[in-house]
């Protein structure tokens, strides 16, 4: 039972890898496109994704740390 119990804490720690890509991914590009649109709001922008980036990745690393806990 216990290997069954580590390898949902894998599959969940993965999928929290994915979805923190994912995440990333989409403000990247809506960043881009803002900064493309709106040239000269460029630096609001820019500091707005990296501090939705960051958000992102806590929650990721917060879920990979729940899952890998989770196993026992």
């Amino acid at each position: 039972m216990a290997g069954i119990v580590g390898s949902v804490a894998a599959i969940g720690a993965g999928l929290a890898a994915i979805g923190a890509g994912i995440g990333i991914g989409l403000i990247g590009k809506g960043a881009v496109e803002g900064i493309a649109r709106q040239p000269e709001a460029a630096n609001d922008i820019r500091a707005n994704m990296i501090v939705a980036a960051a958000f992102v990745e806590a929650v990721a690393l917060f879920a990979v740390v729940v899952a890998l806990l989770g196993n026992g």
